[in-house]
């Protein structure tokens, strides 16, 4: 990120978010056949910090470059020397390759002097919806505002093409045949944080002819080689589950319908095993490994220039991580949404036994860049990261969280999602 738009996330205290504008966006989407002032209410009374109401600024060229390791990561994922090595110390369940890709695959970045920086990625990244809304809100409240770019300048069309995706998954397994039915699954469903988003989704299938339900994943069944809600067939499982591999007991209706290819499940435990996996980074850092990728040099470059270099942690290695703790953010290899995740510098000699002990990853750290805001009259500064939906190698949307403490938490005032302005 240069100085010049560096400067601007430190001093630009815009509000860009139209509230007013925003809560009639949603009651539109929603529609008549879903209660949108249940949601509002919803997100206002229990999810204030959903939405910042500012914007986050970066360079055209840091989204290039963005889009470019996304290019390049997509490439490493097709060859075999890349499968063979993360299927190794994947799940059995993993092992089976669907034709389908995998719904909303997420890059995330901070911002760095030398350009952004992949921390991680994701394979069931939620928010994407909800920024569309988001971006269809914002209004230009300073002349740098006005003059820079924004992804979803054309929500509609950025609904159509997420849409056009899951058609895909669709006909990558069953051709021509027509898709009826989907069911947007997790756990309890109404009670996760981004349960407004489910209905956002439920209502942009329906207007697209599409049957949908929102389904807790105790209540499906695998029987006579069919996946079923309530007697009903479900064609496609718009999966949000965190259980990558379908591992609990109560998702045994969708292991079994994975295994016997009786649904599209989207995203799938090969496309975690592929890309999210925090192990797979240290692959991608390896620079012995990166040489023997046969992908075109310039993307072996983005691989060498924008991954942080990162580490499998072992118990012979414990010493030198803890005494260059501070270089050093721990992941647990199977992790999400930054649970059990630690800075070094944070960390206390009883919880780096425990991460010693554990699955972990040690990535170079790279501080998320900050942003100025103003909330509730008050200035304060906010770190954020940014977040890069891709279906394949294409780059779909930007979006920012800001948050204060180690990691993404949306309990931060005035932080959240924001959408990412660029020039």
């Amino acid at each position: 990120m240069n100085t010049n738009l560096a400067a601007l996330n430190h001093s630009c205290r815009c509000i860009t978010l139209d509230a007013d504008l925003l809560w009639r966006k949603i009651e539109s989407r929603l529609g008549t056949g879903i209660n949108s002032g249940d949601i509002i209410e919803l997100i206002k009374q229990q999810r204030p910090h959903l939405f910042s109401n500012t914007a986050v600024f970066m360079t055209a060229s840091d989204v290039a470059q963005m889009t470019e390791l996304i290019r390049a990561i997509e490439a490493t994922t097709q060859t075999t020397v890349y499968r063979n090595e993360v299927l190794k110390w994947a799940a059995p369940i993993a092992q089976r390759a669907p034709a389908a890709k995998g719904v909303f695959v997420s890059y995330d970045f901070h911002l760095s002097n030398s350009g952004p920086k992949l921390i991680e990625i994701n394979t069931n990244a939620g928010g994407a919806l909800l920024n569309v809304v988001l971006a269809g809100a914002q209004r230009a409240c300073c002349e740098e505002a006005a003059k820079s770019n924004m992804m979803a300048t054309n929500p509609r069309a950025l609904e159509e093409t997420l849409i056009d995706m899951f058609r895909a998954e669709w006909k990558a397994e069953h051709g021509d045949a027509p898709l009826h039915s989907i069911a947007i699954v997790d756990d309890e469903p109404a009670q996760q944080y981004l349960y407004p988003e489910f209905r956002l989704f439920q209502s942009l299938f329906q207007r697209h002819g599409l049957q949908c339900h929102i389904i807790d994943a105790r209540a499906l069944r695998f029987e006579n080689g069919q996946l079923l809600h309530d007697g009903q067939t479900i064609d496609l499982v718009y999966n949000r589950l965190t259980d990558f591999t379908f591992a609990e007991p109560t998702h045994a209706a969708l292991r079994d319908a994975y295994t016997a290819g009786a649904a599209v499940i989207t995203p799938h435990p090969h496309a975690h095993a592929l890309y999210a996996d925090k192990r797979n980074l240290v692959l991608l850092t390896d620079a012995k490994f990166v040489a023997s990728l046969p992908i075109a040099e310039p993307l072996q470059q983005r691989l060498r220039q924008d991954i942080p270099l990162t580490r499998k942690l072992t118990p012979e290695q414990a010493e030198e991580f803890w005494q260059t703790r501070n270089q050093w953010f721990f992941k647990p290899a199977m992790g999400y949404g930054s649970r059990a995740a630690y800075r070094g510098d944070k960390v206390t000699k009883r919880v780096f036994s425990e991460i010693i002990a554990g699955n972990y990853v040690a990535q170079q750290l790279v501080p998320p860049a900050e942003r100025v805001i103003e909330f509730d009259s008050t200035t304060t500064m906010l770190k954020f990261d940014v977040r890069a939906y891709a279906y394949g190698d294409q780059l779909q949307l930007l979006a920012a969280r800001l948050y204060q403490g180690q990691t993404t938490n949306f309990r931060t005032a005035g932080g959240g999602f924001a959408p990412v302005f660029w020039r």
